[in-house]
């Protein structure tokens, strides 16, 4: 299946762990397209890491960094973008991810995302006393976020990342179609 002509990208949103780069990258190589990670742009652009750059400059720092990116972002044509998961706490963020394109919100339990998270030292906002209170308080606070931008919802739990780009596909694929006939 190819990408509707009527979008003109595809953004992926999520918490932290649900498989938005892995499957960003899955779908634009089945598509042609080009992926871009907000995240890894914002490291190249420093040269440090996620949790140095939060360390070295702050968490309002990061997000104005992101809020420049999605700027940057707005004139391109046929991108995957994966964005970082705190990328839609901030407003002006929220409409510009509606702007670029169809968003597809990639959610897990967050017994998944814990799974998945808690093997990783480089997430700055789990260096915390409890990380596990962390991600239930933060999906809490972001999930009417994420739903708030979403075109479509991708469950990923217990999937792999080809799986859930199948999905994904095929979540376009009807979308698009309903799309058409309430267009005609």
């Amino acid at each position: 299946m190819h990408f509707p002509d009527s979008v003109r990208n595809l953004v992926l949103v999520g918490f932290m762990g649900s498989g938005k780069s892995s499957v960003g990258r899955e779908i634009a190589r089945r598509w042609g397209f080009r992926f871009v990670d907000t995240d890894a742009t914002i490291r190249q652009q420093y040269r440090k890491s996620i949790p140095d750059i939060f360390a070295a400059f702050g968490e309002a720092a990061f997000r104005d960094e992101e809020n420049k990116v999605l700027q940057d972002l707005q004139n391109s044509l046929h991108a995957v973008i994966a964005t970082g998961g705190g990328i839609v706490l901030q407003p002006r963020n929220r409409h510009l991810l509606r702007a670029l394109g169809l968003v597809i919100w990639l959610t897990a339990s967050e017994e998944v995302i814990w799974d998945r998270v808690s093997r990783n030292q480089n997430r700055p906002l789990l260096q915390t006393g409890n990380p596990r209170d962390t991600v239930s308080n933060l999906m809490s606070k972001r999930s009417p976020l994420y739903g708030s931008v979403a075109d479509i919802t991708v469950e990923t739990s217990g999937l792999t990342h080809r799986q859930v780009a199948d999905r994904a596909v095929e979540a376009i694929r009807v979308w698009s179609t309903a799309r058409n006939e309430d267009h005609n």
